[in-house]
């Protein structure tokens, strides 16, 4: 594990590598592992130093719910546990299928009852950080970005919210929620292999802004690029090891949070922040 970190809102201070708990319920497609697996992957990643964990109350399949885990696994929380979770055009995990038209998370009472959903499940009283996420509904059926955030603005005065962060978002709303509310976090898409998010993760930077790419190593496509196996061979890692270290390096305020529902892929990945990249690995890796 890197030792270094990362004051998320400017008050919380985090690893730089987290955990991402997707993957521990197979949603929205996907294996899934067993209980006893998924409680020891959420307990092992808090003893390798994670204090950062990613979630979300739509996170459940098959009777198997993500927010549920984190409580069985880990409550009562250790003090210096952030727990993360989104909010957004989603109000439950099977409305992912449903038109754009139809996905009604965005709206000021679906937010609050997916923010409250988030405590109920988790046991908390106010969550650390909430995520609005954006991109699920078209933009031609998208409310603006300033409806929903001042519905969580309102949320976070009452006490049920410490710091937001948006997701799936642009350059242009992350200047325009900027306006708005403070922000202490970004989440997209952004990988190795998938950077067009290259100005945004420099001006989050700038902005003293985290950056959290979801996807770290692909996601559903593992992450490819020319020399990657070259890189990972010299270091005898593996190549998800090696996109891991290349965010590490790419720039400070980037946060990981990958997820798996193997154990010893939870160790490989926690390890990739002891793996210190040279200029020529990340020339090669351009």
């Amino acid at each position: 594990m890197t030792t270094e970190r990362w004051a998320l809102g400017g008050d919380l201070s985090v690893a730089r590598i987290g955990y991402g708990t997707m993957k521990l319920t197979g949603w929205p497609r996907g294996d899934q592992p067993d209980r006893d697996t998924a409680l020891g992957i959420l307990r092992r990643a808090v003893e390798l130093g994670v204090n950062h964990i990613d979630t979300s109350y739509y996170y459940a399949r098959d009777g198997v719910s993500a927010n549920e885990l984190i409580r069985e696994a880990l409550y009562p929380y250790p003090d210096d546990l952030v727990i993360v979770t989104k909010v957004g055009a989603l109000v439950e995990g099977a409305d992912i299928a449903l038109p754009a038209a139809e996905k009604t998370g965005l709206t000021a009472g679906n937010l609050r009852r997916g923010i409250e959903a988030n405590l109920r499940s988790l046991g908390l009283d106010r969550m650390d950080v909430v995520n609005l996420r954006l991109g699920d509904v078209d933009g031609s059926g998208a409310p603006s970005l300033a409806e929903p955030l001042e519905a969580l603005l309102a949320l976070r005065d009452e006490g049920l919210i410490r710091h937001l962060g948006i997701s799936n978002i642009t350059a242009d709303q992350f200047a325009e929620a900027r306006k708005i509310a403070p922000i202490a976090c970004v989440q997209n898409l952004y990988n190795l292999s998938q950077r067009d998010d290259d100005p945004l993760v420099d001006a989050c930077a700038e902005a003293g802004v985290a950056y959290v790419p979801f996807f770290p190593v692909g996601g559903f496509q593992p992450v490819t690029a020319e020399h990657l196996e070259s890189v990972a061979a010299r270091h005898r890692a593996t190549t998800p090891q090696v996109a891991l270290a290349w965010l590490l390096a790419r720039s400070p305020n980037i946060l990981l949070i990958p997820g798996t529902g193997s154990l010893a892929h939870l160790e490989e990945n926690i390890a990739a922040g002891a793996l210190e990249l040279s200029a020529e690995d990340l020339a090669e890796l351009g």
